[in-house]
């Protein structure tokens, strides 16, 4: 790949602004939205935030060693410093970020879902990472700012740039999907969330879809095989489709064979005659995995090579890990709760073996609207028909178990798990296995340490299948 260096005359044409006044002298080392660690040479762009505005911190960050800004009004800044003027930071952004994008000359993955899309990213890196350098998205920084951001820091020395694209509300993944034109385009999987804004099942559907839609011309998809009407609907947009899981819909190269499910959930499986195993539990896990193994041999990656990268994936903080607290075995897994989500986590509890004790904390999944009382209730009634000896319902499942009136033997309710929590350290004996499973915003990952300090004197995070 050519080196590819920021100048005035660049920033101006991403820009659309008048090249009449270019410096050909002037760098940027970068892009930078955060005046607190910008590098010295970089172009700073002054975002606007519900509760920060850039442009208030535009001298602060060019006092730095920011050589130039983008902004949006007009700030104090040196005489000597360029100001980019634009109507709107956030899609100057974006702008930046799609003329980075028409330079790379390597394969552009994006990746989507409602749920396992970070899970994927990680995976596919992970297989991917054995022969090739990969540039991925860190964490789940995966909107109009992260996203961008990950672009725009894309090294010269690259051989596959992996995107993750998140999405809340109609539009958003229309916007990322125009910037990173990728040129496979992946999503693990569609359920309800963020109903709130995205108003139906049919509404998640078609906002990710929008990353088919805005892919390069002969681009390549990979979808999961769950929900039916994802692999309906991707079959029409798509003419090279490759579609992984664990039934009939998914292709027969992209199915597990000889699958053994070990004490912890973890599962074991064979593909192209080669052993996978995976550092995560859940029937889920395998579907995630198996869309990685597909992305990873359309870039030429060997199965082989790519199973070898799998062994060595990490469990991404709060997304299924599994911890030892003393001889209770916790799963972990607060980052992100729906309908689809959460049905996944409680198969995994219902997988445990027979002699094992089994507790579900469920905490409030949000946006999901003004169905929310409804899709509590369904999931709650899921979870008590399951083989789980006791479920903690607390939040938006303790008002689904007040209107259901669910059996008091099997559910401890509270509106907020701490106060459920002394009843539920007095039930339990400490060998269970125990889920702990909520939306991001309840933070249910505190009741770790509570844990910690009545059953053991620390805790420690394993992979699935390790003793």
């Amino acid at each position: 790949m050519s080196q590819f260096t920021w100048t005035d005359h660049s920033v101006r044409q991403a820009l659309d602004l008048s090249a009449n006044l270019v410096d050909p002298s002037l760098e940027y080392a970068g892009v930078s939205t955060d005046s607190r660690s910008v590098a010295e040479g970089a172009l700073y762009v002054a975002l606007v935030g519900e509760r920060f505005d850039g442009h208030d911190f535009v001298a602060d960050a060019l006092a730095k060693g920011a050589a130039g800004a983008v902004v949006s009004r007009p700030v104090e800044a040196k005489p000597s410093a360029p100001l980019y003027p634009v109507d709107d930071t956030l899609e100057a952004l974006g702008s930046l970020a799609t003329f980075r994008r028409t330079s790379l000359e390597v394969p552009v993955v994006g990746i989507t879902g409602s749920s396992g899309k970070t899970t994927t990213k990680d995976l596919t890196r992970a297989a991917l990472g054995m022969t090739r350098s990969v540039h991925a998205t860190p964490g789940n920084l995966n909107n109009r700012i992260g996203m961008p951001l990950t672009l725009l820091s894309t090294p010269t020395e690259v051989d596959v740039v992996l995107l993750e694209m998140g999405s809340n509300k109609p539009g958003e993944i229309s916007t990322l999907s125009a910037i990173a034109r990728p040129d496979i385009a992946v999503v693990t999987t569609v359920g309800e969330s963020h109903l709130d804004k995205l108003g139906s099942f049919a509404g998640v559907l078609n906002e990710k879809l929008d990353l088919f839609r805005g892919m390069t011309a002969g681009g390549l998809c990979v979808v999961g095989d769950e929900p039916a009407a994802l692999v309906d609907a991707a079959k029409a947009l798509c003419s090279n489709l490759r579609i992984a899981g664990w039934s009939e819909r998914a292709d027969a190269d992209l199915r597990p064979e000889q699958v053994e499910v070990d004490v912890f959930g973890g599962h074991h499986f064979r593909w192209r005659g080669h052993p996978v195993t995976l550092a995560l539990p859940g029937r889920h896990s395998v579907a995630n995995a198996l869309i990685s193994l597909a992305i990873a041999e359309l870039v030429g990656v060997s199965p082989r090579d790519a199973i070898r990268g799998l062994a060595s994936a990490e469990v991404s903080s709060l997304r299924g890990e599994i911890r030892r607290i003393g001889n209770l075995r916790v799963v972990v897994d607060c980052y992100n709760a729906n309908p689809q989500s959460l049905r996944a986590a409680l198969e995994l509890l219902n997988d445990q073996p027979a002699n094992s004790r089994t507790v579900a904390v469920l905490g409030t999944m949000l946006e999901l609207g003004h169905k929310a009382p409804r899709l509590h209730e369904e999931i709650l009634e899921y979870a008590l028909g399951l083989n789980i000896d006791l479920v903690v319902a607390t939040g938006g499942f303790a008002e689904a178990a007040e209107a259901l009136e669910a059996d008091e033997p099997k559910v401890l309710r509270a509106q907020d798990w701490r106060k459920a929590y002394p009843a539920l350290s007095d039930w339990l004996e400490g060998d269970e296995v125990l889920l702990l499973k909520a939306s991001r915003g309840i933070a249910l990952e505190a009741m770790i340490p509570l844990l910690e300090a009545d059953f053991g004197s620390g805790s420690n995070s394993v992979a699935a299948g390790e003793a």
